[in-house]
């Protein structure tokens, strides 16, 4: 073999080596990207989302490697639907909703049950408003009865959420004056004297009920006594709540209950991946972030992220609160 011949082979050979050495560190540095499923850009759960998604990133200090991104949607189904599908990694859904498609009830009825669903963390409450014209004289759920009442639309958590409701308190829809209108226009029929109470679940204050309050006056009518507390023992995904005084003009404490916003995934995600994401949610740097991005991120807290859980934790989270002492 030539002096030539035999150079040119250990350059191709450096060059081959090179080419190698330099896939393997793409490979390396390939992110791994991870969507978080939302709502609507103008409610609550797409800059939450946002804010989450930056804390756990690798660029902000969170996952190495990671790339979260927060993605608009029509809300909890769909997110549900999206992981189900592997559209989506993760995705936000109120506790109720998450809990009908883990077991195929309610909303998710003779659709079969989403048993791959599992829980990252509890967020922050959703509170269940039912709100009154101020001279309407509702001063409980049963004096709903005989009263227009507009439930939310067809397809809605919060249609069966005020089912159960109605339920617990020995109503039904044929005892009320049922319409089924999204909280917009039955807002507009409140204040137009057309529509006496209306059903809302959402983390208070709430704008547009803020607003009605200041032009129109209302009331909010308590979710409590006896029926409240079996209706919490047989729902588990509800907890207590109480809008505090003066939350809404002229409203009083109200004593009402809740459902929980809630960060799912799927039980196919890695245990590892999933345990390095809700490291880096409750970190310090995430803390501040949560604190100062948005009124709801005060109130999405470690000692929280467990309760009211009607799916299963992903095992990776499972993990991480174990360590923390929140889970025995």
């Amino acid at each position: 073999m030539s002096f030539i011949s035999k150079t040119r082979r250990l350059a191709f050979g450096a060059v081959l080596g090179a080419v190698a050495i330099g896939t393997t560190l793409a490979v390396a540095q390939t992110p791994a990207f991870f969507r978080i499923g939302t709502g609507g850009t103008a409610g609550t759960y797409y800059p939450v989302g946002g804010l989450i998604a930056n804390a756990i990133s690798g660029t902000g200090g969170g996952v190495q490697g990671l790339v979260a991104t927060a993605v608009a949607s029509n809300g909890s189904v769909a997110n549900i639907n999206a992981i189900s599908g592997g559209s989506s990694e993760s995705g936000f859904s109120q506790s109720d909703v998450a809990y009908w498609a883990y077991t195929g009830t309610g909303l998710f009825e003779g659709k079969g049950k989403i048993e791959q669903l599992r829980t990252i963390a509890t967020l922050y409450p959703e509170t269940i408003h039912i709100v009154a014209r101020k001279d309407s004289g509702i001063a409980s759920v049963k004096d709903l009865k005989g009263k227009r009442v507009s439930m939310d639309e067809p397809g809605s958590g919060t249609l069966v959420d005020a089912r159960i409701v109605l339920g617990a308190f020995g109503l039904t829809e044929k005892d009320v004056k049922a319409e089924y209108l999204k909280p917009g226009p039955a807002g507009d029929r409140l204040r137009d004297g057309a529509l006496d109470a209306y059903f809302f679940v959402g983390g208070y204050p709430t704008g547009a009920i803020s607003e009605l309050a200041t032009s129109s006056g209302i009331t909010l009518v308590p979710i409590t006594g006896p029926e409240a507390d079996k209706l919490l023992k047989d729902y588990q995904f509800f907890s207590k709540d109480t809008v505090p005084a003066g939350t809404y003009k002229d409203v009083a404490e109200t004593q009402t209950i809740s459902v929980n916003a809630q960060w799912l995934t799927s039980a196919k995600q890695p245990d590892d991946l999933v345990y390095n994401i809700v490291k880096a949610l409750w970190s310090e740097q995430s803390r501040a972030a949560l604190d100062s991005g948005h009124a709801k991120g005060k109130l999405i807290r470690l000692e929280t992220a467990t309760n009211g859980l009607g799916v299963p934790l992903h095992p990776g989270a499972e993990k991480f609160y174990k360590e923390k002492g929140l889970l025995k």
